[in-house]
């Protein structure tokens, strides 16, 4: 079967039939399917607010061995067989027989290479699978060999990160997809600190090009994919306008590569998908409210949250959600607490996340010293990363990178005040209380001495219950939401097409 087959007999039903600009997303996440950071929010949100705005959006990603693929159904509409440098492998493109995710789902299956539960890393050991470089350009060649045989191609492709950034390079470059290379493409730069370095000997997997050219995927002496998908898409965007100027002098080693393209290059806002951020419907939330019927929701769920972690729901409650690594500034977080914790003053805190194992062991020996004060949930857990979100107070985001950051407007959006650090996208959404119209609590110095002021701020905030309530119901009634993002898209893609 025919990819245009496919879509013809979906939009015949709904009689739009070929009439709006077709947009593919192509990602290596997507949520709820896989996810292992924001990306895959921004790519399970943004195609379906791009349907509201009348654009025909699609996603593709690889075909992982995980759950949520097996409690699907998918029929075939492409099969292929397309090289590896001079290996031949076979592989079928699916899509998702219902279209549970608001928008049509297409999943790359290349046996040997996506079966597996993790996206980048082993399970068990949370080691980078060694043929990372194989899988991922294999996704891309394939996609890219079923572009060929479709009869009406795409109006644009939109890649997202490293993971799909060689497709501008292969559009532009091999002789393969000549017929191609007219189709606009759009890269956006999720986070700049992963960009896909291999050996230049990695180059020759990739399908014929002019080697008088290898110098598009070089940088630094490298085979940089992020690299290459800058310096040959039609745009670059990022997910806020400040991590756009930033790029420009912290972007480690692609300063210079992000200052020459920037007549080609634009920040755009995230948004998060209010239909899945909802107090007044979440169904992994215990008490639903909204703002007008905040307060007592807002207790329920604290009240629910403090059992579950052995606190006490009278005290202010500050929590962080994330990954335990760097550039979330989360190994500022055990000093920072235990500098509260050590103190006459009386405040809760709750961490959910997994990644640095000296993080690990410093928070499972602060969870045993400060019993009552202070817990922590070493894993990945949806379900209680929205309770905590609706049974906090607030949430703190220390980042010393953030390129957009979501978890700040799912706080706000349950009403539960943000403590962020004033950079990339927290800077373009957190406005402090100090400041005209202000909602938030910011610092702007990485230090200690910077976070326990702003949380300082958070504790004498929380005694003045007037005032807290009345901002808690002020942020849920901010808009967060994809509406205004889509459309600057829309318009983007609107510019490339004409």
């Amino acid at each position: 079967m025919s990819y245009e087959y496919a879509v013809v007999v979906t939009y015949e039903q709904r009689e739009k039939v070929f009439q709006y600009m077709k947009i593919i997303h192509l990602s290596a996440e997507c949520y709820p399917v896989a996810k292992a950071g924001g990306l895959a929010d921004v790519v399970g949100a943004l195609p379906k607010y791009l349907i509201q705005e009348e654009a025909e959006a699609s996603v593709v990603m690889p075909k992982y061995a995980n759950d949520w693929m097996a409690g699907q159904q998918f029929e075939t509409v492409f099969e292929g067989q397309a090289p590896l440098g001079d290996w031949q492998f076979d592989f079928r493109i699916q899509r998702e027989s219902d279209d549970t995710l608001g928008f049509p789902l297409y999943v790359v299956d290349i046996p040997g290479r996506f079966d597996r539960p993790g996206i980048y890393v082993e399970q068990q050991s949370g080691i980078p699978y060694e043929d990372d470089f194989e899988r991922f350009i294999g996704f891309q060649v394939a996609i890219l060999d079923w572009f060929n045989q479709m009869r009406v191609s795409p109006d644009v492709i939109h890649c997202h990160d490293h993971h799909t950034a060689l497709v501008p390079f292969m559009l532009t470059q091999c002789y393969r997809y000549r017929d191609l290379e007219q189709i606009p493409t759009v890269l956006t730069v999720h986070n700049g600190e992963y960009q896909g370095i291999y050996d230049h000997g990695m180059q020759n997997l990739l399908p014929y090009f002019d080697y008088q050219n290898a110098g598009l995927l070089d940088w630094d002496g490298r085979l940089n994919c992020l690299a290459a998908g800058l310096k040959t898409c039609w745009e670059i965007t990022t997910v806020s306008p400040t991590y756009m100027k930033e790029l420009s002098y912290s972007s480690h080693g692609l300063e210079g590569l992000f200052r020459s393209e920037q007549q080609k290059s634009r920040g755009i806002i995230n948004g998060i998908d209010t239909e899945v951020w909802d107090p007044e419907t979440d169904p992994m939330i215990a008490h639903h409210y909204n703002s007008r019927k905040m307060a007592g929701g807002k207790r329920k769920n604290k009240q629910l949250l403090c059992e579950k972690f052995g606190l006490d729901p009278q005290y202010p409650t500050i929590s962080y959600i994330g990954r335990l690594a760097y550039e979330k500034g989360a190994d500022l977080l055990p000093d920072l607490f235990r500098s509260f914790l050590e103190s006459p003053q009386t405040v809760n805190f709750i961490v959910l996340g997994t990644g640095d194992r000296s993080l690990h062991y410093q928070f499972e020996a602060m969870s045993d010293r400060f019993v009552g004060y202070f817990d922590a949930a070493l894993d990945y857990n949806e379900p209680l990363a929205h309770q905590i979100y609706a049974g906090s107070d607030f949430m703190i985001m220390p980042s010393r990178v953030e390129p957009c950051g979501l978890n700040q407007m799912y706080s706000m959006r349950y009403g539960t005040v943000p403590i962020v650090r004033s950079i990339g996208g927290l800077k373009d959404t957190v406005v402090d209380l100090g400041e005209p119209d202000g909602y938030g609590i910011t610092f702007y110095d990485f230090s200690l001495e910077a976070a326990r002021h702003a949380v300082q701020r958070a504790v004498d905030l929380f005694g003045q219950g007037r005032t807290m309530a009345g901002l808690r119901k002020r942020i849920m009634n901010l808009d967060f939401s994809w509406n205004a993002s889509a459309k600057k898209y829309i318009a983007l893609y609107e510019e490339l097409s004409t």
